[in-house]
């Protein structure tokens, strides 16, 4: 016997529930009730009824006495109740019989769900695969679709040349005239160092005269001085010659 669990009004709670037998009592009533057809804690149980059937039954054919019908009612009241005895055992084979083959069959299906399990995770992570080779795909799609956009944008390849062409003619023309002008610069290097160096030389030459020049005045002046002194010398006797 077991009592449920009630709500308790105005707070909301369930009371546990309690039960009159534990796991293990519960399992020996159910045994014993299985064995002993016995469904309901009321009345007689059907084996103890088909066992005082049979006694009865077995200790009236023991008596040494004339009663052929009352042995033949009783047996046909032990058959009576052994019927109603079998027939509940005979469901209770072809239940049984139902769950095996129940059982049978869920175990089949439990392995082709199983395979079916394996299959589907095997198709998932074939899907997995396909959806990132999709998504490195489409992303090249769309680095391809920007690079098309972008080439879209230049001009044609004939104009490109023909740039590229007047292009090659000025670089060819620049790098002539930088020629030139390499050549005109170290010529005028030439120049410039052979004009250093007739300038050093007039200049030497010029330092030279001007020493040559000074040279020379200092030696006239000298010998003016030198005249001078030998004038004024000379001069009294030559006015007393006078």
């Amino acid at each position: 016997m077991l009592i449920k669990g009630r709500k308790i009004a105005g707070k909301g709670e369930t009371v546990a529930s309690h039960y009159a037998f534990g796991q293990l009592e519960d399992e020996i009533i159910i045994k014993h009730r299985l064995l002993t057809r016995t469904t309901t804690t009321r009345g007689e149980p059907p084996l103890k009824k088909l066992q005082k059937k049979f006694t009865t039954f077995a200790s009236e054919i023991e008596k040494e006495a004339d009663n052929y019908g009352d042995c033949e009612r009783l047996a046909k009241a032990f058959l009576q109740e052994l019927y109603t005895f079998e027939i509940p055992l005979l469901k209770s084979k072809t239940v049984i019989d139902a769950n095996v083959r129940e059982k049978e069959n869920f175990n089949d299906l439990k392995g082709e769900i199983n395979v079916q399990i394996l299959q589907a995770q095997a198709d998932i992570e074939d899907l997995k695969r396909q959806l990132e080779e999709s998504k490195v795909e489409r992303k090249h799609k769309e680095e391809g679709e920007v690079i098309r956009k972008l080439i879209a944008l230049q001009p044609p390849r004939s104009e490109t040349q023909k740039v590229l062409t007047e292009l090659e003619k000025e670089i060819a023309a620049l790098e002539a005239e930088n020629t030139a002008n390499s050549r005109t610069l170290d010529l005028r290097k030439k120049q410039f160092a052979l004009l250093l160096h007739v300038v050093d030389e007039l200049q030497n030459t010029i330092e030279e005269e001007q020493r040559s020049l000074i040279e020379e005045m200092r030696n006239v002046v000298d010998d003016h001085n030198k005249s001078g002194v030998e004038d004024a010398t000379v001069g009294p006797e030559a006015m007393a010659v006078d």
